[in-house]
This record gives structure tokens, C-alpha cells and sequence, in this order.
């Protein structure tokens, strides 16, 4: 299984970034995908999470708003759309695939029940 994200870059406070994630060795279609960010010297925080189909999504309040997951099963990849950045959203960005069929737990756990990673992509804010 390999994850490939992509689009990390250096933004002003309030701009946009869009990131990218291509799933191989897996049926994309399958799976819950999901993002989660980790700062230096912070634990690893869950970002946003979407269900097989893209009717369902789930974010924490730290994004509610300005961040907006996507999908397309016909290209394996998992989108990300940040807008309103802040400098707190500073973090190297992973994607993610959950562990089981999508439905087998809540997206709201997503972070515990995630399967495999990527290597990440650095999302910088400056203010």
C-alpha cells in the first residue's frame, strides 16, 4: 500500500492551499480516507475524514469551515482544501486509508482506526 500526498507549500495567513493523495495497492473505492497533521513537537491531530462515497465527512472544530475533503474513486485520490489558513495550520499534512470496509467504524474515529500513511507534504502559514 503507498500514499502519495502532494501540494504542501509556503502560504500567507488567510490564503489557500489545495493538497492531493493517491492511494495504490488497495480498491480506493473500498476504503474511509482521511488527513491528519503533525507539528513540531505536537502529537498527531485528525483533520478531516470522508466515507467511500463522499456523502459522509467528518472534521474537528480546529477546521469546521475552512478545510473541505473530497474524493474521486476514478483517479485513487483523496483531495484537500484549505482556505482561511492560519499560522496554527502549520503542520506536515498526511493522508491516510482506514482499516476495514468503509462503514466498519465511524469516521469520527478515523485516527484510531487509520491503516497506512503516506510520507507527508509541509503545509507552512506565515502571519
Amino acid at each position: 500500500v503507498q500514499l502519495q500526498a502532494s501540494g504542501g507549500g509556503l502560504v500567507q495567513a488567510g490564503g489557500s492551499l489545495g493538497l492531493s493523495c493517491v492511494l495504490s495497492g488497495r480498491t480506493f473505492r473500498m476504503y474511509d480516507m482521511g488527513w491528519f497533521r503533525q507539528a513540531p513537537g505536537k502529537e498527531r491531530e485528525f483533520v478531516a475524514a470522508i466515507n467511500w462515497s463522499g456523502s459522509s465527512t467528518y472534521y474537528p472544530d480546529s477546521v469546521k469551515g475552512r478545510f473541505t475533503i473530497s474524493r474521486d474513486n476514478a483517479k485513487n485520490t483523496v483531495y484537500l482544501q484549505m482556505n482561511s489558513l492560519k499560522p496554527e495550520d502549520t503542520a506536515v499534512y498526511y493522508c491516510a486509508v482506514g482499516r476495514g470496509r468503509s462503514g466498519t467504524y465511524p469516521l469520527t474515529l478515523f485516527i484510531t482506526y487509520m491503516d497506512y500513511w503516506g510520507e507527508g507534504t509541509q503545509v507552512t502559514v506565515s502571519s
